[in-house]
């Protein structure tokens, strides 16, 4: 692995990101600095916390604290997304599909970590 751009769960949340990033965007005036706005920062979050842990990926403690904050977001993320969904179905295309793939990049996130712990080298 020469880059965080090789890791999977990065490449995935970031797909992810650029989807969730314009849809929040047609919510109500009144929730764009609000719900969107935490939706934007949380799914945002998911990627950056990605690539700052592998910045630390010398340390592996560091690596593993940043990837759980990646994980937490992404879970962040499907709540703000739920939410979302009973609110405001309109303003998210596929939201079932979009709630389903961050579920999927979760387990990855979770599956990452537990690899990282139990084979990574300091």
């Amino acid at each position: 692995m020469k880059s965080y751009k090789d890791l999977d769960v990065y490449k995935i949340g970031l797909d992810l990101f650029y989807l969730v990033h314009p849809s929040s965007l047609k919510l109500p005036k009144y929730e764009l600095y609000e719900l969107g706005s935490q939706i934007r920062r949380s799914s945002d979050s998911v990627v950056s916390n990605i690539i700052e842990g592998y910045g630390r990926r010398r340390y592996k403690a560091d690596f593993i604290k940043f990837l759980v904050y990646s994980h937490s977001s992404c879970l962040e993320t499907i709540g703000h997304l739920e939410k979302i969904a009973k609110l405001y179905p309109d303003c998210f295309y596929n939201m079932d599909e979009l709630i389903n793939n961050y579920e999927g990049l979760g387990g990855k996130l979770f599956n990452f970590i537990k690899y990282v712990e139990e084979n990574w080298k300091n």
